[in-house]
């Protein structure tokens, strides 16, 4: 019995009469176990990877967040000459965080203002201050935000 390339032969056939039979198309078990365990270290691998992709994530809109709400807080300032002091969002000041993050003035008056940024199930934390006001943990630079 000849096979053309590509051909698989059907169970039990033997080569030429010899009783050891011929090769069939198809994996091993030992081949699929191993597919399956390198596919289990490669998502291993990339798990953790994700995760930590995922907080540098949230870490970038909560500052992007507070550097956006330092716009907002200078226009209110323009038009009021002091800083908004209130909840966020709220139609007294045009700003409103991305979903998810929560926005709290710490203080905020003639002279400058401090707030933080914080994530829904997250630990870290984004602080930043402008002018007078004292700088929360862990910002310690002036206008420039800085997370946990």
């Amino acid at each position: 019995m000849r096979r053309s390339p590509g051909q698989c032969a059907p169970a039990g056939a033997t080569f030429m009469g010899a009783s050891t039979p011929m090769n069939r198309c198809g994996f091993t078990l030992i081949e699929l176990l191993l597919v399956v365990v390198i596919i289990g270290i490669l998502t291993a691998i990339a798990i953790p990877k994700f995760t930590s992709t995922k907080g540098k994530a949230y870490i970038a809109t909560m500052k992007s967040d507070l550097k956006n709400f330092a716009g907002a807080q200078e226009s209110y300032y323009y038009d009021n000459s002091l800083y908004y002091n209130g909840p966020v969002p709220n139609a007294a000041i045009p700003f409103s965080p991305s979903s998810g993050v929560t926005i709290t003035v710490l203080s905020a008056d003639v002279g400058g203002w401090s707030a933080t940024a914080s994530f829904a199930g997250m630990a870290n934390i984004c602080a930043m201050f402008v002018g007078g006001a004292a700088p929360p943990a862990p910002a310690t630079v002036e206008g420039s935000p800085a997370c946990t």
